[in-house]
């Protein structure tokens, strides 16, 4: 998971901190998909989070959630889910402990979906760095152009 570096040479920024998000990512408990994001500011980690039930509900892998317990197709039934995404749960954490993230970094191991999208846009957060497409960025990248906010897809 970690990537190696020829010559032995530090990670980049991106690197490093995409690192930790596909780390954080195993702490998932989605039946489907494993996510998460890292809130950067100042190159330092001030939130971060990963997708799956709320606070106080089963965990999805231990049947909280009935779409992810079910054979549903990927990308339908969405409304369905009870879980939060990883970008959402970094951005409440950060509220949650009263840290502001205006003017910060998100990583995230997967673009954005919509409703990720509005919630970056209305925290202040400037810029968006993801590693895997998801089937919604298209209005997700014209959403955050939009309005100023730098996105990037790294390897």
């Amino acid at each position: 998971m970690i990537k190696k570096n020829k010559n032995n040479k530090r990670p980049d920024w991106d690197d490093y901190f995409m690192s930790i998000a596909e780390v954080i990512s195993t702490r998932s408990n989605c039946l489907r998909r494993h996510v998460a994001a890292v809130i950067v500011k100042d190159e330092r980690i001030i939130s971060s989070g990963y997708n799956g039930t709320p606070r106080g509900i089963k965990n999805c892998n231990e049947g909280g959630c009935p779409r992810c317990s079910s054979n549903v197709q990927s990308g339908h039934k969405l409304t369905e889910c009870i879980c939060c995404h990883a970008e959402e749960n970094a951005i409440v954490q950060a509220a949650y402990h009263g840290i502001s993230i205006k003017g910060a970094t998100i990583y995230t191991t997967y673009c954005p979906c919509l409703l990720c999208t509005k919630m970056i846009i209305n925290s202040g957060i400037k810029e968006v760095v993801y590693k895997t497409n998801y089937h919604m960025d298209e209005i997700s990248e014209k959403l955050l152009k939009s309005v100023g906010i730098i996105i990037r897809q790294i390897s």
